[in-house]
């Protein structure tokens, strides 16, 4: 609040980037292999970010993949596994790929940053390339909507991007996780979660500006 106002801006600010975290060739594998949590409809949720990605492309909005990965041999996983989470996307494993059939995955033209820890900008060229791109707003989607997704988006917040959680395209540990998270990023920045319908409509508005 500023002055007793409702502080919310526009959906998207100057330039977008649509910012997928996470939703690699695992996250629509039929048998969870158990290493991490997840809500029941999870695959379902991250599949919808297609929707997001056909229409970055349609207006020119750049698309960002965001790839967890760790070495086979364990040694950049440190603190990660001390809570809840077992090993996973392992560099040596074909689920840690980025899903070319169900999102359109181009490689070679489409972006991607390999991340080794929960944020999006920790230790990555992810700033670099986004400020090479002038973006100013942030469309989130992917998993966890209560881990990787939170903490890009609160690091996004601190280095004074906008940042918009697409509320249909992400998914938690939990479904109270999960909410809690959404949350607390509503209170970091009014707006900052928006329907996917919200977003795409936004967008649309982009493609005539």
């Amino acid at each position: 609040m500023i002055n007793g106002q409702e502080n919310r801006r526009a959906l998207i600010e100057g330039n977008a980037a649509l910012i997928v975290i996470d939703i690699q060739k695992s996250s629509f594998y039929e048998e969870d292999d158990g290493s991490i949590a997840s809500m029941p409809d999870y695959s379902k949720r991250m599949a919808k970010t297609r929707i997001a990605i056909d229409k970055a492309r349609d207006v020119g909005i750049p698309v960002i993949f965001i790839q967890e990965i760790h070495r086979a041999n364990l040694v950049d996983f440190g603190r990660e596994l001390d809570g809840d989470e077992d090993i996973h996307l392992l560099d040596c494993d074909e689920g840690t790929d980025v899903d070319e059939a169900v999102l359109g995955y181009r490689p070679g033209v489409d972006y991607v940053v390999p991340k080794r820890r929960y944020s999006a900008f920790y230790g990555t060229d992810l700033e670099i390339l986004l400020k090479g791109l002038k973006v100013n707003t942030l469309l989130l989607t992917g998993g966890l909507t209560d881990v990787c997704v939170h903490f890009t988006f609160v690091d996004g917040h601190q280095g004074d991007y906008f940042c918009r959680t697409i509320e249909d395209c992400v998914a938690g540990s939990g479904q109270d996780a999960h909410n809690a998270a959404l949350t607390s990023m509503e209170y970091l920045q009014h707006g900052g979660v928006r329907s996917l319908v919200d977003v795409l409509a936004a967008m649309d508005a982009v493609k005539t500006r």
